[in-house]
C-alpha cells in the first residue's frame, strides 16, 4: 500500500474515531445499554489507537523505511475496518440480527496483531543511522 494512501486512510479514522466516540457518548448514550456503550467505546478506542500508528507507519515509508511497512499499513488498515467496523455494526444493528459478525471481530484482531508484528519486523531489520 501506498505511503500516500496508507496517510490518508489513517487521517480518516483518526477523523472517524472521534465523530463516532461523540457519537456514542452523545447520540447512542440514552438509547443503548451500558454493555453496549462499552462495546461501541471499545471499537472507537481500537480505532483511535491505530490511526496514528498507520500515520507514523506512513512517514516511515517515505523517510526510506522498508517495504515490509506497506504490509503493516495496509494490516492495519484492514484490521481496524473489520475490528471496530464489526463491533460498531453488531451494536448498531443488535447483537442477535447480525450474529454472523461476530467471528470477524477476532479476525480483524488478528489482522491488528499481524500489523504490528510487521512493524516490529521492519523495526528489527532497519539499520540505525
Amino acid at each position: 500500500m501506498p505511503a500516500k494512501l496508507i496517510l490518508c486512510i489513517g487521517g480518516l479514522y483518526g477523523l472517524l474515531a472521534v465523530l463516532l466516540g461523540a457519537f456514542g457518548a452523545h447520540g447512542l448514550r440514552e438509547v443503548l445499554p451500558a454493555s453496549g456503550l462499552a462495546s461501541w467505546q471499545t471499537g472507537v478506542l481500537y480505532q483511535l489507537v491505530h490511526a496514528p500508528v498507520m500515520l507514523i507507519v506512513a512517514l516511515w515509508l517515505r523517510q526510506g523505511g522498508p517495504a515490509v511497512l506497506r504490509l503493516a499499513g495496509l494490516l492495519f488498515a484492514l484490521g481496524i475496518l473489520t475490528f471496530s467496523g464489526s463491533i460498531y455494526a453488531l451494536v448498531l444493528l443488535n447483537a442477535l440480527s447480525a450474529a454472523w459478525l461476530g467471528p470477524v471481530t477476532p479476525l480483524g484482531g488478528l489482522t491488528l496483531i499481524a500489523g504490528w508484528t510487521c512493524l516490529c519486523i521492519a523495526a528489527l531489520t532497519t539499520q540505525d543511522t
